[in-house]
């Protein structure tokens, strides 16, 4: 009996020991917005896989300097409801545009990097808004969401360009809705 105990008890400490290390690389994570729209819906659950260095059209999920609002609490499911207050920090998630180095120029619903027009067959939506970077700065990266005319970005001063220090990781994967699970691009 104390064998099988033993068996058990070496089992869970495994499991939970695999659990932490996967928790340290991969993570899900609900999509609450149409920003990404069409490519992730509300609802979306998506995985996460920590990345080190995010590359232009990685779509990413990161940390803003925005504030929840009561409407964005209300959104979440009750469970994630117990663990954010009106002054926790929204978590977005947009596709990387421009990296450190780069000149972007958005102009006329067009967006060029380093003067080459960016061709971007992920969206059907023009960008609107008039940027222009000379230089992204080490560290930092130029995101937008994929439906433009609703996405906050990297366009809008209250996002700008982010600390690549603030990124949670990579959306890689859709597991759900199951009729709509796959590899994200």
């Amino acid at each position: 009996m104390m064998k099988e105990v033993v068996d058990w008890v070496k089992s869970i400490i495994i499991a939970v020991v695999v659990a932490l290390l996967i928790s340290q690389f991969v993570r899900g994570t609900t999509v609450y917005n149409t920003s990404m729209y069409p490519n992730i819906l509300p609802k979306d659950l998506v995985i996460i896989v920590k990345t080190i260095t995010p590359e232009r059209g990685d779509i990413v999920s990161f940390k803003s300097e925005i504030n929840l609002t009561k409407r964005d609490i209300e959104g979440l499911s009750p469970f994630k409801r117990l663990f954010v207050s009106e002054k926790s920090k929204k978590n977005l998630i947009k596709r990387v545009i421009g990296l450190p180095g780069d000149k972007v120029d958005v102009q006329d619903g067009k967006v060029y990097i380093n003067d080459e027009l960016f061709v971007e067959d992920y969206i059907d939506v023009e960008t609107f808004g008039d940027v222009h970077i000379d230089n992204i700065p080490d560290g930092k990266l130029f995101v937008m969401g994929d439906n433009r005319p609703v996405s906050l970005d990297s366009r809008d001063e209250r996002v700008g360009l982010i600390d690549q220090g603030k990124i949670i990781g990579k959306a890689v994967f859709r597991i759900f809705p199951f009729n709509r699970i796959g590899t994200l691009h």
